[in-house]
């Protein structure tokens, strides 16, 4: 058992460091630059040592966590990490004002901080903001007083003539600044919803009832700290009629929350009191009365009515919520008993609004509206505007009861009293946006107009990318930039791509004579035209020797008839691919195009007059080990014909593996390391400078001090694991033994098991035989 405890173990690790590998995002996202590789995440970082790659390795190498690249060599002034910040711009402090000191003015009041801050934000690296709100004390207060006058609403008016000096003693032991306004609805004043015939528009209501004519909304009084003028223009009143039940009460907040120079809005408080007996028409319904373009969310004021309830149909819940955010105002729906259920529901999707129970008559409209106001101020819920693209946000409050709150939650404070709520607040960018540049968000208090401003700007470049050497050498010709220590990928010139900036992407060098493109026969690639067409050919796909009707005068028509095995313009170019066979027989070994007798080698990777020369392939450095160890160490199986067999290379002997190339030339070069008889190892570079072989070799042996341990320890593990394996198979052996018998044994007694038999005393059967009396068997 502890050799099958060890054995699970050992697999345990192994697994536990293959998901370790695969789970590194840094090395799995393949970033080609720095900037690439510092969006991947906080924990990637980039290598820019010139000399950080080994031989085989890819660009991509350079980035990858941390500690992993310290690990792997790379001083810690060599890895590019840059990291967020924040700056705050504007941080006024909160107002400490109590009721009854000195008057000011609502802009000088500050109830959060800070009010303005910039943020440098690194992919996957969040930026902490602690916010302070705390509610001012004596906060001044506009209250907008939006009634239903239909005829239901007959004696829930006389009620509230009388509202203004009222509630403004009640509200005086809130604030000494209160302002208060009225406003009132009906219907829209289209045929289907307000009468049957145009008679009735007069006079909607029944009988001898004086009623005025029908309205959508009409703004009766602007905000103001008049109690009495309130009192004396609502009286002035008079009730209404329409046909159907639910009025056109969302037109009304509409017009409301978007006409604050009508409504006289300030930027302090702002309450609405929707007051009601009945439910609410929405988007979609003005369809009764023909009216099908949706709200626009403007005001439509004239001489203080709404003009166009006709053109426009009811705003939609959503909209309505918008714009009541958008202009800070809190909501007080007054409604009778039986609609409660249905204005609740209302309420959960308009954040800072409250449901209030209306008597049938008004009366307690005032202790409605103070207990509403009193359960809206004890609370405080944070938005935010629209995010950008690849940012996230997430709160956490911790209020001054003593609840911590995450989440959804974390966004607001209940039961909150004069003081001070705190907040953080976590900004993350996951990645870069596509269009990289500063960007914006806001964040406020619902039902406040107070807000704070976040700049945010994204960490997409490295600190090394400003150091990019412009026309660099590292670049083919000089068309590119080298930067970050990426020697094989760089940032091209315009007019210039591919990997090393070698590849012009202007076409001008492809124009024939007729003004296409290589003639139209053909694709440009890299400012050279390569024919699809196979009958034509030249610089610009051209010449067709073989076309019908070509000329034959040389000198009038620049073409050339070749002889056999010839073709080109001037019939320079042989088709005997000969000179192109390689040692398999094949033309241009498989890897190549054989064209006038030359190969071109389309694998990159080989090369030479037959492209049988690979550098870099797996094998050449097993294949030159015996001629390289003989030549610079007089050892090995070829030492005794090394002059014979050992001379197509150039030797040359370095000091040690610091001083050997490296793969940054315009040549392929491939670093190896070879074991001797004596466990000895040896370094050196191979390489084809044009037709020269080359090799590089470090002129010491590194020779081990004792025996290989790694050997002993591949051993010993390899044992371990075959013992296991054993293990396993013998157990199961074992158990499928041990299963087969007990089922062998419940067989058996199955068969000698004997079963009483016998009848239900309570069975009856189904069947019931009846003999009719009258048969006599005929």
């Amino acid at each position: 058992m502890d050799l099958k405890l060890l054995f699970i173990t050992l697999l345990g690790i192994i697994c536990c460091s293959s998901a370790q590998q695969e789970g590194n995002e840094c090395i799995k996202a393949n970033a080609l630059s720095c900037g690439e590789c510092i969006q991947v995440g906080a924990k990637c970082g980039w290598c820019t040592d010139t000399e950080f790659l080994k031989q085989g390795e890819p660009t991509s190498a350079r980035c990858d966590e941390l500690e992993s690249l310290r690990k792997r060599g790379c001083a810690a002034a060599k890895i590019e990490n840059p990291h967020g910040s924040q700056r705050i711009l504007k941080n006024k402090a909160v107002t400490n004002r109590k009721k009854g000191a000195e008057k000011l003015q609502p802009e000088d009041i500050t109830q959060i901080q800070p009010q303005k801050l910039s943020l440098n934000l690194r992919s996957g690296e969040p930026q902490n903001i602690k916010l302070k709100f705390k509610r001012a004390e004596d906060y001044p207060i506009d209250l907008y007083y939006l009634m239903d006058l239909s005829y239901s609403m007959k004696d829930d008016l006389e009620n509230v003539k009388n509202l203004g000096t009222s509630l403004m003693k009640e509200m005086s032991k809130i604030t000494s600044d209160f302002r208060i306004g009225f406003g009132s609805f009906v219907e829209k004043t289209v045929m289907p919803y307000i009468s049957t015939t145009p008679a009735k528009l007069l006079n909607p209501c029944t009988g001898d009832q004086n009623c005025t004519s029908p309205f959508s909304y009409k703004n009766v009084l602007k905000l103001t700290s008049n109690g009495e003028q309130f009192n004396s223009l609502v009286g002035k009143q008079q009730i209404s009629g329409n046909l159907d039940s639910p009025e056109g009460g969302f037109d009304a907040i509409m017009q409301v929350a978007v006409c604050g120079e009508h409504i006289g809005w300030r930027n302090v408080t702002r309450l609405m009191v929707f007051s009601t007996d009945a439910g609410f028409h929405f988007a979609g319904d003005g369809k009764l009365g023909g009216i099908v373009l949706p709200n626009d969310g403007k005001c439509h004021l004239e001489n203080n009515m709404y003009t166009m309830s006709h053109y426009y149909d009811y705003p939609s819940i959503a909209h309505l919520v918008q714009k009541l955010s958008e202009n800070n105002i809190q909501t007080i729906f007054a409604v009778t008993e039986e609609f409660q259920p249905v204005y609740k529901e209302l309420k959960n999707l308009i954040p800072k609004s409250a449901v209030g129970t209306l008597s049938a008559n008004s009366s307690n409209v005032i202790n409605l509206i103070v207990d509403a106001y009193n359960s809206l101020s004890s609370e405080v819920i944070l938005e935010n505007s629209k995010l950008p693209e690849a940012v996230t946000i997430t709160y956490q409050s911790r209020c001054k009861n003593g609840v911590v709150n995450e989440g959804e939650n974390g966004r607001k404070c209940s039961n909150i009293s004069i003081g001070d709520e705190f907040f953080n607040i976590n900004i993350t960018a996951q990645g870069c946006p596509k269009q990289v540049k500063p960007e914006s968000i806001k964040i406020k208090p619902l039902g406040f107009t107070e807000e704070v401003e976040i700049l945010l700007n994204f960490i997409c470049e490295c600190e090394c990318h400003k150091h990019g050497i412009k026309n660099s050498d590292m670049c083919h010709n000089g068309n590119g930039t080298f930067e970050c220590g990426a020697c094989r990928v760089c940032i091209c010139d315009a007019n210039y791509t591919g990997s090393a900036c070698d590849c012009s992407l202007d076409a001008s060098t492809c124009l024939a004579s007729n003004k296409q493109i290589c003639n139209g026969r053909g694709i440009c690639e890299c400012g050279t035209c390569r024919c699809t067409d196979p009958k034509f050919q030249g610089p610009t796909c051209e010449i067709c020797p073989t076309c019908p009707g070509v000329c034959t005068e040389h000198k009038s028509c620049r073409v050339c008839i070749c002889d056999a095995n010839y073709t080109g313009s001037a019939c320079d170019c042989s088709l005997d691919a000969s000179t192109c066979l390689a040692s398999n027989k094949q033309i241009c070994n498989g890897r190549g195009i054989c064209e006038c007798g030359t190969c071109r080698c389309t694998d990159p990777k080989f090369q030479g007059p037959t492209c049988e020369i690979c550098p870099t392939c797996p094998g050449v450095c097993t294949e030159h080990k015996e001629c390289v160890q003989c030549r610079a160490f007089g050892t090995g199986e070829k030492k005794d014909t090394c002059e014979r067999d050992c001379s197509y290379f150039n030797l040359i002997k370095v000091k040690d593996r610091d001083k050997l190339p490296q793969p940054v030339q315009a040549f392929p070069l491939m670093h190896c390391k070879e074991r001797d008889a004596n466990d000895c190892w040896f370094y050196y570079t191979y390489a084809v400078n044009n037709t020269e072989k080359e090799v590089h070799v470090v002129e010491a042996l590194e020779c081990p001090a004792g025996p290989d341990i790694i050997p002993i320890v591949a051993g010993v593990v390899t044992g371990i694991v075959l013992i296991g394996l054993a293990l396993l198979l013998i157990w199961k052996l074992l158990m499928i033994i041990h299963d087969r018998r007990e089922f062998a044994k419940f067989e058996k007694e199955k068969m000698n098991a004997k079963w009483d038999t016998g009848e239900n005393p309570i069975y009856k059967s189904a069947v019931t035989t009846v003999i009719n009396p009258k048969y006599e068997g005929k």
